[in-house]
């Protein structure tokens, strides 16, 4: 078995390789979305009140933000592939305490493991910029983010489906069984890297606040993907109750809407390739702007028509290119400042910006109870206006 090296690598990524961690990212993240478009029928068959239903997908992302903080580190100090199997372990018993879970309290538990163990996409996604040259580390991580990202946005449209076929415990239940296999593929062909540690776990954790004081790209571009990944989570919490309530769509018709968000994940690898010929400033600029249009598009024309239809379906589209053309644009950023940290790097970078998504999701509950989908789509719409003033005070490029 051979090992990835420390030392950036000075031929191109394997393709093979760019495909097997595309997939793995795919497979593993999609379990923190399942739950998005099933709030409905989950929080129905669970008891949990409309006002509460968003801890569904909230307490996902606190225990995926637990893991960036206190697991992804571990990737600067224990050989990767071990731990990436560790995490995936978890992943699989959550899972299946999930598809079983017959009240609330154990589902949501179940929830924050899920979340807890998924970090493992962000053990590899850092993995594949080790082996990637600086010229083409953007179009690698763009590929990989691809992956995931389409994990992401079929996620939602495969879970309503299933859930429309079988009910909503099947897709957890599925999914175990597809996590538990990709777990003896990748512990038998994953090429191992062991890192070369230059201090213990307690001072990898305690230089976690020294980096995220010294390095400012890094708290930039994880403010710009928060606001974005808030406004995207508050998307996509409420939009399955809103399509049910107002257009009265089952499962299925949810599913067909959910992927439509799937065509965004085309400006992941096209935002990697212009960010490696130096485009990154305006680009980021632009996704702020297809995010606004998103939920300007969703505020002005709040009907029960076909048209309207059509309209968001059209904003769910800009919306998810605007978020994951940034999110390739900020890994970029990211990568590019050294490997020796970029484990924790990429891990502060990936909690502060699903602080951002779990607050989102929140909100996105909460506003939806109490204020519609009006007051909903002007907190969604704020965001990104909010992000985008804080960008012109940028002066170099991040």
């Amino acid at each position: 078995m051979k090992h990835a090296q420390e030392r950036q690598g000075s031929n191109a990524v394997p393709g093979w390789i760019t495909f097997l961690l595309a997939a793995s990212c795919g497979l593993i993240v999609a379990n923190l979305y399942y739950a998005q478009t099933l709030v409905g029928p989950i929080s129905e068959a669970t008891h949990l009140s409309t006002g509460a239903a968003g801890l569904i997908v909230t307490l996902t992302q606190i225990g995926y933000v637990i893991g960036l903080l206190f697991v992804v580190p571990l990737s600067d100090i224990i050989e990767n592939r071990r731990l990436t199997v560790i995490s995936l372990t978890v992943v699989v018993v959550a899972l299946v305490t999930a598809a079983f879970a017959p009240n609330a309290s154990l589902f949501l538990g179940a929830s924050l493991f899920i979340g807890l163990g998924s970090v493992a996409a962000q053990i590899l996604v850092p993995y594949a910029s080790y082996l990637a040259t600086e010229e083409h580390r953007g179009r690698v991580v763009g590929n990989v983010m691809s992956g995931l990202l389409l994990g992401i946005m079929f996620a939602r449209p495969l879970a309503s489906f299933i859930s429309g076929l079988w009910g909503w415990h099947a897709i957890f239940a599925i999914s175990a069984v597809v996590i538990a296999l990709l777990t003896i593929l990748l512990s038998r062909v994953l090429p191992e890297r062991q890192p070369v540690p230059s201090m213990n776990y307690g001072g990898l954790i305690r230089s976690l606040g020294t980096l995220l004081k010294n390095t400012p790209v890094l708290r930039r571009r994880a403010m710009y993907q928060a606001s974005l990944f808030g406004t995207f989570s508050l998307f996509w919490t409420t939009v399955s109750l809103r399509l049910a309530d107002t257009y009265h769509l089952t499962q299925q018709g949810i599913a067909l809407f959910a992927l439509a968000g799937v065509a965004g994940a085309v400006a992941a690898p096209i935002a990697g390739r212009w960010a490696d010929r130096g485009w990154t400033k305006p680009l980021t600029g632009l996704a702020f702007g297809l995010a606004a249009a998103a939920f300007l598009l969703a505020y002005l024309f709040q009907g029960d028509s076909k048209v309207t239809l059509g309209l968001l379906v059209a904003g769910a589209i800009i919306l998810d290119m605007g978020v994951s053309g940034n999110l390739v644009l900020g890994q970029r950023a990211i990568y590019s400042l050294g490997s020796e940290a970029r484990g924790r790097l990429n891990g502060l970078f990936m909690a502060i910006f699903f602080i951002g998504g779990a607050i989102g999701s929140s909100l996105g509950g909460w506003s939806y109870a109490y204020g519609g989908w009006g007051l909903t789509t002007l907190i969604g719409l704020a965001l990104p206006v909010l992000a985008f003033l804080y960008y012109l005070t940028e002066k170099k490029q991040a």
